[in-house]
């Protein structure tokens, strides 16, 4: 792992704010916590004694930015002054996503809200959505195949040995 801001946020970025989301329900608020973790990763990441626990790292200081959050405490930060100069438009917007989830069938925007917005199980996804549990995790498999290859065909993404998405965005709504 490239290990800069950058590399982490290009790394980590994605899952870390579903991570982010799926316990604050609020695509804003996840905006805003996932954004102060990434000010407070680039502002300690030197002092990081222990490189091959990054990962760890930062989603336990996500996991503080959300407690801040539930208390009340978490600190607002101005990324307009402070992250833009470091990191480009496109790390920011995450490219294509939320278009790309509010184009999938309606069956599955429910299935991935209750299970990564709302933190269900997928058993209690599967007993709200009244299928069997075999059915949401073959409909969160879809999603993932259709984001993957939405990405792939938007943005012009590809994906490494191990079948995740690697490179910048390309395309023309990316880089607005």
């Amino acid at each position: 792992m490239d290990l800069t801001t950058e590399g982490v946020w290009r790394e980590l970025g994605p899952n870390l704010y579903l991570f982010i989301q799926k316990r604050v329900g609020d695509a804003a608020v996840a905006k805003d916590i996932f954004q102060n973790t990434f000010l407070k990763v680039h502002e300690h990441l030197e002092k990081l004694q222990d490189t091959a626990k990054i990962k760890p790292w930062v989603f336990q200081i996500a996991r503080n930015e959300l407690i801040n959050h539930y208390r009340g405490s978490s600190s607002h930060v101005d990324l307009n002054e402070q992250i833009q100069p470091q990191l480009s438009p496109e790390d920011i917007d995450f490219c294509c996503f939320d278009r790309f989830l509010n184009e999938l069938p309606e069956d599955y925007q429910k299935t991935v809200t209750l299970v990564y917005i709302e933190g269900k199980t997928n058993s209690e996804a599967a007993n709200t959505l009244g299928i069997s549990l075999a059915n949401v995790k073959a409909r969160i498999r879809r999603v993932k195949k259709i984001l993957i290859h939405r990405f792939q065909e938007c943005c012009l993404y590809k994906t490494n040995e191990l079948g995740k998405l690697v490179g910048k965005p390309d395309c023309g709504r990316c880089s607005l």
